[in-house]
């Protein structure tokens, strides 16, 4: 490749950085996996854009549902765009770009994706860039941390099980992925594996439909340790949670390391089998929570020096002030900023970042309605809707109810009377009840506070 062309491929390379930094922030992670992995630009013709995708299913979809979002991001970059067009991966194309995203931001996709352990040792799923040496310890992780160092020097003998549960992008694959390597690090010949929930679940139904059963299980059973990322899947999947169960016993049984990671405490995890909650509840239990600022900021310098950029303190602190839901989204904002400034090849002052970062900053919070309200609730307790409804005293049906009425209170700041006319005709005594209930819960128990907050989160949702 001769250096003409190396630098069309680079700049290409950059330009389509820049629209997978913005279609991040905007998609669900399934999404973005499903749709976005293994594209790149093919050519830039005369204004007109040609994208190599992977299959015919990406192309119609890309073209369908992201074509506007794509032109105007390519356009923000390079005004002179006029037109994007899709192509199925031709052959001879440039250098493929491939979307690498960070293992701490996986999230489950589809269980036949090619794309899930992308990147990782076959053997243990394992992504050996993953270290402690790379994970940033502040107030809201140090409990989870300490623990996972604590486990690799005494494998099977303390915090057995270690569960970890965190909200979306806070760093719990990271920080499971680092137990794995420092294992094999500190003990040579010792087996480790590491899966997600999905596909431990894949993995048994075809062991099931091909009659490997025996070979499943000692698959499985031979590990020093078995880390299992997001188990808040395996509710409702009753096979699945009976073999589960076995394989835990097997392994804990010969003091084998059990690692689990989830996006809430086991007790909050719908339709989980009361046996394996209390398998998890019966090791070590340590959350990750929102980092603070100090911790954001950290975060940022550490990702500037590794991605060998240069950016000015005051760019730094802004970024960490405005973007404070996660991890991900705070690494997204960096990962534009950089982005634009390698293709405007000059140095970034604030007012440039305030402007780059403005559509993301500008984005409202999604309104929410009473619909949402009760599908969240009914979702997150694997209840059915209209249960929440109908006039029914049912334990495991109660309490979501109250959270129902609270929620309508809180958010739309109803009347006891319209929200019990709402919620199945109840009377406004029975409303300020359940409202002064919950209330008085979010105040005394921290887990159940935490519950509300995952609710809300998934109201908001996009």
């Amino acid at each position: 490749m001769n250096e003409a062309t190396n630098e069309v491929v680079m700049e290409n390379e950059g330009l389509w950085r820049h629209v997978l930094s913005e279609v991040e922030l905007s998609v669900s992670h399934a999404s973005f996996n499903t749709w976005f992995q293994h594209t790149h630009i093919y050519s830039k013709t005369e204004g007109i854009i040609v994208v190599s995708v992977p299959n015919s299913f990406a192309k119609e979809w890309l073209e369908s549902k992201f074509n506007k979002f794509i032109l105007k991001s390519l356009r923000g970059a390079s005004p002179d765009i006029k037109d994007v067009q899709f192509i199925i991966s031709p052959a001879g194309s440039a250098i493929p770009f491939k979307f690498k995203k960070k293992k701490e931001e996986r999230e489950v996709v589809p269980q036949d994706s090619q794309f899930e352990f992308q990147g990782a040792d076959k053997d243990t799923n394992l992504n050996h860039k993953y270290t402690f040496d790379d994970f940033v310890v502040g107030s809201s992780n140090e409990l989870a941390h300490a623990a996972a160092v604590s486990i690799t020097k005494n494998i099977g003998t303390v915090y057995n099980p270690l569960f970890i549960y965190g909200g979306v992008g806070l760093g719990k694959t990271h920080l499971l992925q680092a137990i794995g390597n420092e294992v094999l690090k500190l003990h040579k010949g010792k087996l480790v594996k590491y899966v997600s929930s999905e596909k431990f679940t894949s993995e048994l139904v075809a062991a099931i439909q091909n009659r490997e059963m025996e070979k499943f299980k000692e698959e499985y059973r031979k590990h020093d340790v078995l880390i299992i990322d997001d188990v808040q899947f395996l509710a409702g999947k009753d096979k699945t949670q009976e073999e589960f169960f076995h394989t835990f016993n097997a392994l804990y049984e010969k003091n084998k390391q059990i690692i689990l990671s989830s996006d809430r405490p086991p007790k909050a995890i719908p339709t989980l089998e009361d046996r394996l909650r209390s398998r998890f509840e019966g090791g070590m239990i340590a959350d990750i929570g929102y980092p603070d600022y100090e911790m954001r900021l950290a975060i940022l310098k550490n990702k500037v020096v590794k991605k060998e950029a240069s950016l000015q303190d005051e760019v730094l602190e802004y970024i960490s002030h405005n973007f404070q839901k996660n991890i991900r989204e705070l690494e997204g904002a960096l990962n534009k900023v950089i982005i634009q400034m390698k293709i405007s090849k000059n140095p970034l002052i604030l007012d440039d970042v305030k402007r780059i970062l403005s559509p993301s900053l500008a984005t409202p919070k999604k309104a929410a309605n009473i619909k949402q309200i009760i599908q969240s609730v009914a979702g997150f307790y694997g209840i059915n809707e209209k249960q929440l409804i109908i006039k029914t005293r049912k334990q495991e049906v109660v309490r979501p109810r109250q959270v129902i009425m609270y929620l309508l209170r809180e958010e739309f700041k109803f009347s006891y009377p319209s929200i019990g006319s709402k919620i199945g005709g109840r009377d406004h005594t029975t409303v300020m009840h359940a409202c002064e209930k919950i209330g008085g819960l979010l105040k005394n128990d921290e887990s159940f506070a935490e519950e509300i907050g995952m609710i809300k989160k998934l109201i908001y949702s996009v």
